[in-house]
């Protein structure tokens, strides 16, 4: 067997808030809404995101990612006890600040070993792709912090229209990874790497694709999308990028 296609997630896989986004919530709403209390923010956040997730999945709807971020933004700050009438008011400044913080380095970083990573990749003459349920913002993030360029390939679920774990959007990636560069790949040729045990792993499994499950350790894995009772019993999992590369090096020799 040999790898020729590695297909990454990109936010807690390549890419990592620069602070928890509830921090960066909280330093934007300040000025407008007061200080809200930071365990309520994050709980809030992350139930106003499932919601809207659900509501709208791939950032359909009729305002695009700019309107589908302004009901998360609105529904976390009230969640956290802002005043409803003052969230209103105070919406037309938050939501651009918080989209333009979150298009760039301000709002994001990457792991340590993901250039390094990328590049040995391309060393080893693996193509490379990335594919996200993510806005198409996470192109600008992607530019500003150097490394699309190592990507032969870029999937954004708003731009597509198609989220994992849809076996279509993995297919997708490989498509245009082949289009990209002139190669002929099937998709056990390719393996995806992420930190969602559905969305990524198993939705890869799925789409043909072989998968590895990252599980950082520390405080780098603190952002990983984790499900309570998860069974990861049969998973291929890799605790950092550098056991993606010993994976793939382990299927090619």
């Amino acid at each position: 067997m040999t790898i020729r296609l590695v297909t990454f997630d990109a936010l807690h896989t390549l890419v990592t808030p620069r602070l928890p986004i509830y921090v960066q919530y909280s330093q934007t709403f300040a000025p407008y809404l007061g200080v809200l209390e930071p365990r309520l923010l994050k709980q809030s956040f992350k139930v106003a995101l499932t919601q809207v997730q659900k509501e709208n999945p791939a950032y359909q709807g009729d305002s695009g990612a700019e309107g589908w971020w302004s009901e998360v933004i609105k529904r976390t700050a009230i969640g956290a006890g802002a005043n409803p009438q003052a969230v209103d008011s105070s919406l037309p400044q938050i939501v651009p600040s918080l989209m333009e913080r979150f298009s760039s380095r301000q709002g994001y970083k990457l792991f340590h070993d993901s250039l390094p990573v990328l590049r040995r990749l391309h060393d080893m003459n693996i193509h490379t792709a990335l594919i996200s349920n993510t806005d198409t913002r996470m192109l600008s993030v992607l530019k500003d912090l150097e490394i699309a360029p190592y990507l032969d390939s870029i999937v954004l679920s708003e731009a597509v229209g198609i989220e994992k774990p849809d076996a279509k959007i993995f297919r997708l990636a490989l498509a245009f990874s082949m289009q990209s560069e002139s190669v002929l790949m099937e998709t056990q040729d390719g393996v995806h790497v992420g930190d969602e045990l559905e969305s990524d792993y198993h939705g890869a499994r799925a789409a043909g694709m072989h998968a590895l499950l990252l599980r950082r350790a520390g405080p780098e894995g603190d952002g990983e999308h984790k499900e309570e009772g998860e069974n990861l019993q049969g998973v291929q999992v890799v605790n950092d990028l550098w056991g993606v590369v010993k994976w793939v090096e382990q299927q090619t020799t």
